[in-house]
């Protein structure tokens, strides 16, 4: 019998909660049984990570796999624990060397072919791997992302095989902090200052941007009220480095995920007026961010307000 624990992380809202993922193998009828409250995507890694051992020239063990995601009164999605049940079973039919697994995590989705593929909020792990002192393994197309944590010791992997090199002494290329990024370099936004005129709105616009006050702007269409709302995230104050996690780890965990060139912005909402009020608060039984925690740290605009249904309105108090 043989037995190999890895770590790796899940997503619960805005954290990334550790996972132990624990691989025994025993004599028996063969089987794959993965148990620790796994969703529909976490049950399906077991034909994903079959095909990818068996394509990438390993063997898979013809015994009984028990695979145990712990704690196991916490419930599992996604795809991100596909690498880390690979990397047990080869550890544990002793196709791969233990030493990777020490004070190592691992998050990836993988391809059929042994690919590693991108999976998404990927930034929070980097923050509570970064906190805990430990190196995150990670796919490639995920590092852009990744790097936005100053402190993280990480490694981009491509392919299982580079981990296999990597073992070996093939060291994998580290994730190196991406200083380079700034919210300067958008050329398109919009600015405050293409306003011509109106004077009494942009003076009510400063004080709200140097207060952080609430504004509700009255007037007949055409009058210019959504393109003072659009240019007023560039008035602003500079988005400090704890903010600027804040706000890319919530685009993160969201289905539409982080775009590093929106690294220190101030973002900008826009809901449409049939939005329901989950849209709004967001939620859900595997919670996903509204449009005001993707307002967070910038401006929720909300135009014609009055064509908002009651209960979204109500929602809108508290926050």
């Amino acid at each position: 019998m043989s037995l190999a624990t890895v770590l790796s992380r899940s997503q619960s809202g805005m954290s990334s909660l550790p996972v132990t993922v624990e691989v025994h193998l025993a004599n028996g009828l063969p089987g794959f049984a993965i148990v620790g409250l796994p969703e529909a995507a976490v049950r399906e890694s077991k034909d994903r990570v079959r095909a990818a051992i068996q394509n990438s020239g390993f063997n898979f063990p013809n015994k009984r796999i028990t695979v145990s995601l712990a704690p196991a009164d916490v419930p599992k999605e996604g795809s991100r624990f596909d690498l880390a049940i690979a990397m047990g079973i080869l550890v544990a039919s002793e196709q791969m060397e233990n030493n990777i697994l020490e004070n190592h995590e691992f998050v990836g989705e993988l391809a059929l072919s042994g690919e590693i593929r991108c999976i998404r909020g990927i930034l929070p792990t980097a923050l509570a791997c970064s906190n805990e002192k430990h190196t995150l393994i990670l796919p490639e197309k995920n590092e852009n992302e990744a790097s936005l944590v100053k402190s993280l010791n990480g490694y981009k992997a491509k392919h299982i095989l580079d981990i296999l090199a990597h073992t070996q002494g093939q060291l994998l290329p580290e994730v190196s902090f991406q200083s380079h990024l700034s919210p300067l370099t958008d050329k398109d936004s919009f600015d405050f200052a293409d306003i011509k005129g109106q004077e009494h709105a942009k003076r009510a616009l400063l004080i709200a941007a140097a207060g952080g006050h609430n504004v509700l702007m009255i007037g007949p269409p055409g009058t210019g009220k959504s393109m003072l709302a659009s240019r007023l995230p560039t008035i602003l104050p500079e988005m400090t480095e704890s903010e600027a996690l804040e706000t890319a780890s919530i685009y993160s965990i969201s289905n539409q995920g982080f775009d590093t060139e929106r690294w220190g912005k101030r973002p900008f909402r826009q809901p449409h007026h049939s939005a329901s009020s989950p849209a709004l608060v967001g939620g859900g039984s595997n919670p996903r961010p509204g449009e005001i925690s993707l307002a967070h740290n910038g401006v929720l605009f909300l135009d014609e307000l009055p064509e908002f249904s009651r209960q979204a309105l109500e929602v809108l108090r508290e926050p």
